[in-house]
């Protein structure tokens, strides 16, 4: 229990240690406390007894001289590493979602978002008036991105597909990779227009994509056979996931598939990290992670046969539906 109850300890820490970029100094070899206080701008004495304490759970490591070094999980906070969670921690542990986690029991006592309750307004809301807090939340997406499309590529074939729908795809790096894998495949990205300026990722492919700005809960682009939402649904209630998936059943090919990539949240007592991000949803969204039976409801009550759910590497599953 003592090892639960120090977990809020130990976020504070990591979040620390990825704001002031520790381990970005100590990835080319050991360094001394009083080196790194000096490259981060932190205080020797209370920097000494964070690295203490993180080394103790394997994130960095204490040398027989009491210089610091890399280990594979402080590796995973490097700025530059593909699939980089620097960003992430920074995100999820510090900044907008610490603020609002401090209000989980409101959520918890009436099923409201936290973050409203905190903020007053709704997250998409906030980050637009807070780029600042955007950035970081948007650099985390895009290195988990990076992390995931690679575990989805080698599970899912999408060669049966001619012209993919990317919805609410961000920078288009899933998409890129879908017609990478796929040379005979076009693919329409479709996001809010201020997200589609930064599109970077799929310049590779832009000769087979096209940039569709709009609202998906208004309407999504029309003529796809494959419509692909990576981390979409889960951060919207039913009603609303309902309302993007009828947009979709209306805007696709018949016989089309929508292909969700989201946790799929296992039974009973099996432990998931879905089970605690579904908690983070409650907080900061107001969405939730889903199960199987879950999928299958919602995607039902938009017209959609639940055909499959095939899972990856990476813990997440890919969940297909079929427009009946």
């Amino acid at each position: 229990m003592r090892d639960h109850l120090q977990g809020f300890w130990v976020s504070r820490a990591l979040f620390a240690a990825a704001y002031f970029g520790i381990a970005d100094i100590v990835k080319d070899g050991p360094r001394s406390v009083e080196e790194i206080a000096a490259a981060s701008q932190t205080n020797p004495g209370a920097l000494g007894r964070m690295l203490r304490a993180l080394s103790s759970i394997g994130v960095f490591a204490m040398e027989a001289d009491g210089r610091y070094r890399s280990t594979p999980l402080s590796a995973t906070l490097e700025s530059d590493v593909p699939g980089t969670l620097r960003y992430t921690v920074m995100s999820e542990l510090g900044l907008s979602h610490y603020q609002a986690w401090e209000f989980f029991p409101h959520s918890l006592a009436t099923g409201e978002m936290a973050f409203v309750k905190r903020f007053g307004k709704e997250i998409w809301q906030y980050y637009h008036e807070h780029p600042e807090h955007a950035a970081p939340f948007n650099r985390s997406m895009t290195a988990f991105s990076q992390a995931v499309i690679a575990s989805v590529i080698a599970a899912y074939d999408f060669s049966p597909f001619h012209k993919v729908v990317d919805v609410g795809g961000g920078q288009g790096a899933l998409l890129a990779a879908i017609l990478t894998a796929n040379p005979a495949a076009r693919g329409i990205l479709f996001d809010a227009p201020e997200v589609l300026a930064g599109a970077s990722c799929i310049a590779p492919v832009s000769d087979r994509c096209e940039l569709a700005p709009g609202n998906f809960f208004e309407a999504v682009s029309e003529g796809g056979d494959a419509y692909v939402m990576k981390w979409i649904l889960h951060d919207w209630t039913d009603e609303q996931c309902g309302t993007i998936l009828r947009n979709c059943h209306r805007a696709m090919q018949p016989g089309g598939s929508v292909i969700a990539i989201d946790f799929v949240l296992p039974p009973g007592n099996e432990p998931s990290f879905g089970k605690w991000m579904d908690l983070n949803m409650l907080v900061m969204t107001g969405g939730r992670e889903r199960s199987a039976e879950d999928f299958r409801r919602v995607f039902e009550s938009a017209g959609f046969r639940l055909k499959g759910i095939t899972p990856t590497e990476s813990g997440f599953g890919i969940v297909e539906g079929v427009r009946e």
